[in-house]
């Protein structure tokens, strides 16, 4: 095992520094995707966990870029290919399927542009749109209810 130089030691300490400043926000994301209760989120906490080792994996390259970008695209990866292992819940958003909860949470919570969100998802934009505007209008539904 070779022994971690001073390099090394400021690139975990920049990593940390983003862990401590994006974590929450990250976890809330995640929270959404999911569905799952705030107070457990252990599904949540098990996608963020994944979606961290990978930036921090990739961190001498993404570093430089946009960190929180790239970890909410890891993210939002992980949840695309397990997304139909989170069903139910009591979010706010758990009567959405997982494509609706992506789309949703891309585009409204996070702002990104449906360009972006339809090139992250494989999708066609006016596909991104249409899933959008279905999902706002079922959460609206719900809220009145």
């Amino acid at each position: 095992m070779r022994p971690v130089d001073d390099h090394g030691r400021r690139a975990y300490a920049e990593f940390e520094a983003f862990v401590a400043g994006a974590a929450g926000r990250l976890l809330h994301v995640a929270v959404l995707l999911t569905a799952e209760p705030e107070a457990e989120p252990v599904a949540a906490r098990r996608l963020l966990s994944g979606a961290l080792a990978r930036t921090y994996a990739d961190w001498r390259r993404v570093r430089r870029d946009d960190p929180y970008d790239h970890t909410r695209r890891e993210l939002c990866a992980a949840f695309a290919r397990t997304g139909r292992h989170h069903h139910g819940g009591t979010g706010l958003l758990a009567p959405l399927g997982p494509l609706e909860r992506l789309v949703l949470v891309l585009r409204v919570y996070e702002g990104v542009a449906e360009e972006v969100t339809a090139a992250q998802l494989g999708l066609p934009v006016e596909r991104v749109r249409a899933v959008c505007t279905r999902a706002v209008s079922a959460v609206r539904s719900r809220e009145a209810a």
